[in-house]
Order: C-alpha cells, then structure tokens, then sequence
C-alpha cells in the first residue's frame, strides 16, 4: 500500500532478460533499510525487491518484471538512463500525505497537451474510455506513482495542474507531450461504480 507521494527520483541503471525483466534502479535509500521481498512502487507499479547493494554510482535495488505487467504499463517505455518516481511502501504510523494508492495500474494514459499557467503546469491527460467513468473533477488519481488532483473532466480526457515543487520533487517536470503515463484511479470510485452497478442490476 502506497500513498502517492514521492520520495525519490530513481535511475534506471541496466535492463535485463532473464525469463522476465529485470531492472535495476539507482536511488537514494540507504540499501540496508530495503529488506529483500520488500515492496517499492516504481513509476506507480507495485514491484519486488530482489536484490540491492552499492556500487560507484551509490545504492541500487533490483526488481524483476513479468510480461503481463509491462504491457500493461508504461514500463516497455523504460530506456537505461531513464528516471522514474520512487516510494516505499505504506507503515503503520505514516503520515497518509496523498490518497490510498495499491500500485496496481488500471492502465496507460496519454498527456495530449501542456501549457504554462504562471508558475505552474497545466497537463491534459487522455485514459482509456473503460476508466473515464471512475475520473472525476476534484477526485483523486496516481499517475507514475503521484498522487493528483483532477481539475476538470471532459469525455475522456481530463486536466491536472503542477505546481513547482511536484515538478520538482517528481519526474513529472521531465514529461512532455505524447507521454505514456502508468494511470491508477481511485480505489473509492472503483467500489462506488461496482455498487451502483450491484444496485442497478
């Protein structure tokens, strides 16, 4: 479990087959406190530790990716060299900072348009037509792993603003038009359109 705040920008330092994908990911985690088995969310997608250690560009962890996952995501997109937003998983006591992220993607949305509102960035974001039912304006998403605001939504299109520090403290000030972006809805949407389709039935 997850809340959609990022604590760190990783790097992808090799990609690898090996029956499944393998990457490793450059970071700023001190490599003893990643347990083995442990679960980071990497560009939104819930992934497994299964290695990690420190070399002469600093600490580094391991995950191996299954097929299923990557094309259903936007990690076929992944190039060595590439940065990607970083958290560890939810403890007991966190600060719940964002909203309930599983890092479970739903699917792969699409950044259509950017444009600059004072400091700010204006992004509009396309979702597949299956998932524009569960976004809603004011409603929550996490897209590559951060949790966002819905400004407005139209169809199956919808806006989010980014403020400096998330462009920041995330990849997001990287991203640009054309994008493939890992979407997570809102887990309450999800159940709130499974009971009005139980109630309707």
């Amino acid at each position: 479990m997850f809340t959609g705040i990022i604590t760190d920008i990783g790097t992808i330092r090799a990609l690898s087959m090996k029956g499944d994908l393998t990457a490793r990911i450059g970071c700023r985690y001190a490599p003893d406190s990643i347990d083995i088995g442990a679960s980071i969310a990497c560009n939104g997608v819930c992934l497994t530790v299964t290695d990690r250690g420190t070399d002469d560009e600093g600490a580094w962890f391991a995950v191996s990716i299954s097929a299923e996952t990557v094309s259903k995501t936007n990690i076929g997109d992944w190039a060595e060299g590439g940065r990607i937003n970083l958290e560890r998983a939810l403890k007991v006591g966190d600060e719940l900072g964002g909203h309930i992220v599983s890092g479970h993607v739903d699917g792969v949305a699409e950044i259509v348009a950017m444009a600059e509102e004072g400091d700010s960035t204006r992004m509009t974001f396309r979702a597949p037509e299956a998932l524009a039912k569960f976004i809603a304006p004011k409603g929550s998403v996490a897209l590559n792993g951060t949790s966002l605001t819905v400004n407005e939504v139209e169809g199956a299109t919808f806006g989010i603003n980014f403020i400096p520090h998330t462009k920041e403290a995330t990849t997001w000030g990287l991203a640009g038009v054309g994008d493939k972006v890992n979407l997570e809805i809102d887990t309450l949407a999800r159940y709130v359109a499974r009971l009005q389709e139980y109630d309707a039935a």
